[in-house]
């Protein structure tokens, strides 16, 4: 019994202890600089210091892809671009009707869009085609730095 007492007693009194954690000391402040690095250059007695900016790189969104079989809804536009294996896509409308208005908006933008039907039954507006993956990837970096709106823009790659 004294024995079970005990060991209560015991799991009661550590249980009860917590550590108390303590907020940092000093805030982290940053000045953009790396840190000065000194060095000797042999046979050299001078000492050189080097403090140069960090260059910050904003991230960069990925570039969504997906590999689709898709056929060209005006024949005109499959004579200009069926030797094309990447699409730039706008966007991706589930009616023709709803891809033919978005069509008409961008073409007031500057834009020469061409309608797509995809295997999966929607309509893809592109702006853009390609044979090499590179140029595709370019434009839709300079979509993206031009028209804000236009961030989710997309590659098509044609099966």
């Amino acid at each position: 019994m004294n024995r079970i007492a005990f060991f209560v007693a015991l799991v009661v009194v550590l249980s009860a202890c917590k550590t108390v954690k303590q907020p940092a000391q000093s805030e982290y402040t940053s000045d953009n600089t790396v840190p000065t690095k000194v060095f000797t250059v042999p046979g050299s007695e001078t000492k050189t210091e080097v403090s140069k900016p960090v260059e910050t790189v904003a991230d960069e969104k990925p570039i969504a892809i997906r590999k689709e079989q898709v056929s060209f809804t005006d024949q005109q536009d499959q004579t200009k671009n069926e030797g094309n294996t990447y699409f730039v896509i706008l966007g991706s409308f589930g009616q023709l009707d709803n891809a033919k208005n978005y069509r008409t908006t961008l073409l007031q933008e500057g834009f020469t869009p061409i309608i797509l039907h995809s295997e999966t039954g929607y309509y893809r507006v592109c702006v853009n085609s390609y044979k090499q993956e590179a140029e595709a990837r370019s434009r839709v970096a300079q979509i993206r730095q031009a028209f804000e709106k236009y961030s989710d823009v997309w590659l098509l790659i044609k099966e």
